[in-house]
């Protein structure tokens, strides 16, 4: 019987076992945990290469880029290199119709020329240190799971508090494995970062949302900025006595390219994965939760485009609000179909069966973790419902933009105006001179969300039945007999949150007459409804939420001390990672075959198309014609764009540096394929690939594109 449960466990292990590929590792375990995986894989340093406290090592190249993207220092003056869409919003601050950097792009020729980024920060991690055995110290037994958590956030700000003031630095605490364990980092901050340089969007954003995430790839998605200190290399708010900050490291470039089967390593700041859902957890997303998401998406999207394809006025009113939702439309939609090309279910079923089958050798535990499964299934049972009413309030009557900003504007108002009229701290005034300076609507049109009210509201009434609609909206579907166009025209007709000549009337006269919009229908209806999901679905999604998260606790506590060859990486929570990969190609489907890299050909076979996504200026077409790549080109004299790798990536490593076995710069990050989006919730080393922005072609557009090439003298570039 021994040796049966020990060839179980074995097979267990080995069933279970993370692949090369898969994983966000934590960059002081890799010592541990990696170094011979990535070793046996080609990697050719040592792991305080990547992480060391006393010496420079990699960690001191790679920063937290403003609030959730990460960046590389690329020289010895704190040049940093990040993806064009992480600087986009600073970028788009500092543009003037004058001097329109977005749509032109800007290079500073000198660092005069230089442009301050008010606001933007970037993050180094001093160190990570583990302080699990701190955190969970003391807790009483006795605690129930509301005490227990209030108790750990007691320690946790006790322990930060205490820590930065020993060590003079900003820390934070987060929990890993769903607190099964506690890190701290200590970080510094640098708050004066200034442009340097960006392309214009034409080729930092060329194949726009038509190619977002999507692969094969060819938008060189990056931007410089540089980081500027005191001149004691210390952090300090913007002088202009300030100095290039001096790194402790910054990343070698390699310029000889890559190959299919190279190593790669991204390092960075991914921000949320969930690996260890339970079966019960993937069975909802990809029956329910993705489905609802995407069908509501779909319609929004369909409608939108409609109206943006007639007239060109409409179409840039509405590109910004297009590209947000299409963005996770697709995301969600190559989310679900990569869970189901994967069998992800099946395999999850798989494991949880493994895992009870490995207890077999402990009847109390194995008793423990059965009980804790049926209870996963019966929460799982009572969630979906409430996920179904949380998803048509967001994506269906909140994908109604009047209706949202009745009940944002109206709502706030009433408050601060209540709050004035008490004579307490208010920002009425403030609050009505923001919505004063939206009227006209700029980027709304009445015609267009009516359309989509009526289509939301049709797919609403179908599928959530009337006693659990929100009181006031359900009144409506009485009184006009289910007719969503006599409920829109009601609505939008006797409106004034729709109207620029009735809105701008409004917020004239709206502390005189604040009692007559109050009872504005549109108003009323859409306050209804978020008053609605506030009191009900949103605080029992939050009940069940906490149970889940306590059941997901004991399972990987659980799956960890059972599987001991199963080598866990905690999930991503935008903290410092480490994943190693392959440069490599894919089959997304059936007859389909995808190179590893791209090139320029593409770029300007796409731009012949003429869809506006793929427009480029001129001079890009101008360099192609006479070939005029420089050293930048690969051995078969093509100029490479992007290529793919088998890294473990999600939001957050946007920016990230990709690195070869010798720890070179040979790329940077930007984005995930269709299919390799289901990464989040399950690794499939089959068709999961990163998307890699080839270090060789930024480096072609510096110099030849923008005649920037001066920055690269500061650069320590591999031929």
């Amino acid at each position: 019987m021994k040796k049966i449960i020990f060839l179980i466990i074995i097979l267990v292990s080995k069933s279970t076992l993370s692949i090369a590929d898969e994983g966000m590792w934590m960059p002081q375990l890799i010592q541990a945990l990696n170094i011979s995986d990535m070793k046996r894989n080609g990697f050719k340093l040592t792991a305080a290469q990547i992480y060391d406290i006393n010496k420079a090592s990699m960690k001191d190249a790679v920063v937290i880029f403003g609030g959730g993207c990460t960046a590389e220092i690329i020289s010895n003056k704190g040049l940093i290199l990040t993806n064009h869409h992480c600087g986009f919003s600073n970028i788009a601050a500092l543009s003037t119709v004058q001097n329109d950097y977005l749509k032109n792009g800007y290079w500073a020729m000198n660092t005069k020329e230089e442009l301050k980024c008010p606001g933007l920060t970037v993050t180094f991690i001093k160190q990570i240190n583990d302080v699990t055995a701190k955190v969970l110290a003391d807790l009483n037994p006795a605690y129930n799971e509301n005490q227990r958590d209030s108790a750990i956030q007691v320690k946790v700000k006790q322990l930060e508090t205490e820590t930065k003031k020993e060590l003079g630095f900003d820390v934070f605490i987060r929990p890993f494995f769903y607190g099964n364990e506690y890190y701290l980092f200590v970080t510094e901050t640098y708050k004066d970062i200034r442009l340097v340089g960006t392309p214009p969007e034409s080729i930092g954003k060329f194949g726009d949302e038509t190619d977002n995430w999507v692969w094969p790839r060819h938008n060189a998605d990056f931007s410089m900025f540089r980081i500027y200190a005191d001149k004691n290399n210390k952090p300090a708010d913007y002088s202009e006595d300030n100095v290039p900050y001096t790194p402790k490291y910054s990343f070698p470039i390699n310029l000889k390219g890559t190959q299919k089967g190279d190593f790669t390593m991204v390092y960075g700041f991914p921000g949320r994965t969930q690996e260890y859902l339970t079966s019960y957890a993937v069975d909802l997303l990809v029956k329910q939760q993705d489905p609802i998401k995407v069908n509501l998406r779909e319609k929004r999207l369909n409608i939108m485009d409609r109206y943006m394809k007639k007239n060109d006025t409409i179409r840039l009113m509405y590109t910004a609000r297009y590209a947000g939702v299409a963005n996770y439309y697709k995301k969600w939609k190559g989310e679900m179909m990569g869970l189901q090309k994967s069998n992800a279910v099946q395999k999850k079923q798989q494991l949880e069966s493994e895992f009870l089958t490995a207890l077999s050798a402990n009847p109390a535990k194995k008793e423990k973790y059965t009980k804790l499964m049926g209870q996963f299934e019966k929460v799982y049972e009572d969630f979906a419902p409430l996920s179904k009413q949380y998803d048509y309030f967001t994506e269906c009557l909140w994908g109604i933009e009047a209706f949202k900003f009745a009940a944002n504007a109206g709502l706030t108002l009433q408050t601060e105006l209540k709050k004035k009229q008490a004579g307490a701290t208010n920002n009425f005034d403030g609050k009505l001179a923001e919505y004063k300076k939206s009227i006209p609507f700029k980027n709304f049109r009445k015609e267009i969300d009516r359309e989509l009210c009526i289509a939301l509201l049709e797919i609403y009434g179908k599928e959530i039945e009337s006693v659990l609609r929100p009181r006031m909206l359900d009144s409506l579907y009485t009184v006009h007999n289910n007719n969503c166009v006599a409920i829109a025209d009601f609505l939008y007709n006797n409106s004034s949150f729709v109207d620029n000549f009735k809105a701008a009337s409004m917020f004239e006269n709206y502390e005189k007459d604040f009692q007559l919009y109050q009872r504005d229908p549109l108003f009323l209806v859409a306050s209804d409804v978020l008053k609605h999901y506030q009191k009900t679905t949103i605080p029992q999604m939050t009940y069940y939420e906490i149970q889940i998260n306590e059941l997901q606790k004991e399972y990987v506590k659980g799956l960890r001390e059972t599987l001991k060859n199963k080598k866990f990486y905690p999930d991503a929570n935008s903290t410092l990672r480490v994943a190693f990969g392959k440069v490599s190609d894919y089959s997304p489907k059936d007859g389909i075959h995808n190179m590893h890299y791209t090139t320029i050909d593409g770029i300007v076979e796409k731009n012949k198309t003429g869809l506006e996504d793929f427009y480029v200026k001129p001079r890009l077409i101008e360099l192609y014609e006479k070939k005029d790549f420089g050293t930048y080109a690969d051995k078969d004299g093509k100029l490479h764009v992007a290529f793919i790798a088998s890294n473990h990536t999600t939001g957050g490593n946007s920016g990230s540096p990709v690195l070869n076995a010798k720890g070179e710069l040979i790329g940077t990050n930007f984005d995930r394929n269709w299919e390799g989006t289901m990464s989040d919730i399950m690794y499939n080393g089959d068709f999961c690939r990163n998307i890699v922005l080839d270090v060789r072609f930024t480096l072609w557009i510096v110099d030849k594109y923008a005649g920037a090439g001066y920055l690269l003298n500061e650069m320590k570039l591999i031929r």
